[in-house]
């Protein structure tokens, strides 16, 4: 009989959900927005500080959509995309007609590459196309390199949506992520480091971009008695219930933080003998990681029969889920068609990288049972 699962990044209930959840219940209010969402948003504004705007939808890939609708990004016009992300930080552009232009990582951060980007908008202005917007993504909770990519951004004056979707708990330079941006966004999905079952949030740094983006996510109703509609609107907005949940969760936001961020700690120690093995961490210490996934690049060993895909068989012969890193967006089948710019670091990453179990649930049993994997594994 196989030993119970140990899953990737599993929901954990925090113990205060019910009460709020109830709350919505025994007031009947059990439909989108409500009074558990305005306080969703108000708690997540005083948590990133800064002059910081929330508004709570029903996923973090309704926020990026959002975001390219605030900016006029129609038909044909080019958006940049980091292009190792999940396919949900680009989808989006397509739902706009528009053209997504994938930038290569840099081995530092395995995040957008300043110096590819600065290229792709060179290239792109040339050709009479300037992007109309830039999407940056802080990949698995590790920050991308703001102050580089920012300064590109500046100098050209293309706004940056900055996809925190990984990244609620970690910061750069002591501002959290999501708030570097004109528009950050987040996730809440059931994997992520807090859960309000399915949704995600808009953050913009203006109060009447927060208001348009309401107007967007409830259908876009004119003021009318009637229901009349000069726009097209959307049915964005997070339900009052999946709220509720969320502010449960965020009362354990930084006891998940100090969970995943042992795990790293754990997973340094079970390596740091082992040399085809690097496990990623921040470049330094302007840096602060969630850690929301631990990863490890594998560097592959004919010989003694070492490589990432091995090592993912080793687990899941022991009822251990890890996954590889996400595939870049430049390979994709949906995606191959449109413009790439840079060499092979994010395809490197993908054929050499592997996620590993990171939920701030893992016990000690289950970190000796990874530790005996890995152990037999390499020896």
């Amino acid at each position: 009989m196989l030993n119970k699962p140990i899953y990737l990044s599993l929901s954990q209930q925090s113990g205060f959900e019910q009460e709020y959840v109830q709350k919505a219940l025994e007031t009947n209010w059990i439909t989108s927005g409500g009074p558990n969402v305005d306080d969703f948003e108000n708690v997540l504004e005083n948590y990133l500080k800064e002059q910081s705007f929330v508004t709570a939808l029903n996923s973090g890939t309704s926020a990026i959509h959002l975001a390219l609708i605030l900016l006029g990004v129609e038909t044909g016009d080019e958006v940049i995309c980091q292009s190792l992300t999940f396919s949900a930080s680009a989808n989006p552009v397509l739902y706009q007609g528009a053209i997504p232009v994938f930038v290569d990582s840099e081995p530092d951060t395995w995040n957008i590459c300043p110096e590819q980007l600065e290229i792709a908008i060179k290239d792109r202005i040339e050709k009479g196309k300037k992007p109309k917007a830039i999407i940056t993504v802080h990949l698995y909770g590790n920050p991308y390199k703001v102050d580089e990519i920012h300064a590109i951004a500046n100098k050209y004056n293309i706004p940056i949506i900055e996809d925190s979707a990984e990244a609620l708990g970690s910061s750069y330079k002591g501002k959290k992520c999501g708030t570097f941006g004109i528009f950050g966004i987040l996730s809440f999905n059931g994997n992520k480091i807090i859960t309000t079952s399915s949704g995600g949030a808009l953050i913009t740094n203006s109060y009447d971009l927060k208001e348009k983006a309401i107007f967007y996510a409830t259908q876009s109703k004119d003021e009318a008695i009637h229901y009349q509609h000069s726009e097209i609107g959307y049915n964005y907005r997070m339900s009052n219930i999946c709220a509720g949940v969320g502010l449960g969760q965020i009362k354990v936001l930084e006891k998940n933080v100090f969970a995943r961020r042992e795990n790293h700690f754990f997973y340094k120690e079970v390596f740091k003998d082992i040399l085809n093995v690097e496990v990623f961490e921040v470049l330094n210490e302007d840096y602060y990681s969630n850690y929301w996934l631990n990863t490890i690049l594998i560097e592959p060993n004919k010989e003694k029969k070492i490589d990432k895909e091995r090592l993912r068989l080793a687990f899941k012969n022991q009822n251990i889920e890890t996954r590889p890193l996400w595939k870049p967006m430049h390979l994709q089948p949906i995606f191959e068609k449109y413009p790439y710019y840079g060499n092979q670091i994010a395809q490197d990453l993908f054929e050499k990288g592997l996620c590993l179990p990171s939920g701030s649930n893992l016990t000690i049993e289950d970190k000796n049972r990874i530790k005996e994997v890995i152990k037999i594994f390499f020896n």
